[in-house]
């Protein structure tokens, strides 16, 4: 397949879930891919899956020396980018009474502040007619406990979004959001007890109009089109959530 041959793509977060997903989408169409990751397992496991075609970096959004090292990466390896996907983030939980400091911080330097910087990093080396794709989540619009935190730090991206499409549509980048219900990417079984992880994946499925989780190749697809397809459209969130954001 060669639907995006001779684009160059970069997966922020790309080593697992729906990031890798994304960046497998996008090679298997032509694309060439620059992907990162924190974790040297997650780098590993990239790599087997991508190949020796992709490029396969650690970085941490979260470090401004591994920011500035990503964007002189990009623009050694790639020049310019056609599209850029920031997937990077972490979904920890907890209820508004036992948030400490510590975990609001962690949350929103990943998964806010990391996002900032790096788009400002990387918005530069954006061709004209490139797309920029941010992951946001249904819980910047729903009032999930024990989110408190996550949700905000998601909400922020959902605002940054728009500013950002703004302010970049003079160099021609749009910038868009795809917004992700219960996707199965196996995070739930290996960040909780077996028993619990069951439990709350029946009772996410429940509540959801579809009655299933979502796959990564769907957000994938998604992010493809705003990134590559959706050539009017910018500032805007698309939703892939089974119609949860929307239904319940």
């Amino acid at each position: 397949m060669s639907r995006y041959r001779n684009r160059r793509a970069a997966v922020i977060g790309g080593t697992s879930g729906m990031g890798l997903a994304t960046a497998r989408l996008m090679q298997n169409e032509g694309a060439a891919v620059l992907v990162t990751g924190r974790t040297a397992g997650s780098i590993d496991a990239a790599r087997r899956v991508l190949g020796e075609d992709a490029i396969v970096l650690r970085s941490d959004v979260t470090s401004r020396a591994d920011i500035d090292e990503l964007a002189q990466q990009v623009r050694d390896h790639y020049g310019e980018l056609d599209a850029l996907f920031f997937s990077a983030g972490t979904n920890l939980s907890s209820s508004i009474q036992n948030t400490g400091r510590e975990t609001y911080d962690e949350v929103f330097d990943l998964n806010t502040k990391g996002a900032y910087f790096t788009l400002q990093q990387l918005a530069p080396v954006m061709r004209r007619g490139g797309g920029i794709v941010i992951a946001t989540s249904v819980s910047d619009v729903k009032g999930l406990p024990d989110n408190s935190v996550y949700a905000a730090s998601k909400a922020a991206l959902r605002s940054m979004t728009r500013t950002f499409a703004r302010e970049l549509l003079p160099g021609g980048v749009r910038v868009n959001a795809v917004s992700p219900g219960p996707i199965d990417t196996g995070i739930l079984d290996r960040s909780m007890p077996p028993e619990a992880a069951e439990a709350l994946k029946a009772r996410m499925i429940s509540n959801n109009p579809m009655g299933r989780f979502g796959r990564p190749d769907e957000v994938a697809r998604a992010v493809a089109f705003l990134a590559f397809d959706a050539t009017f459209t910018t500032g805007a969130e698309l939703t892939v959530d089974g119609g949860v954001s929307q239904l319940v």
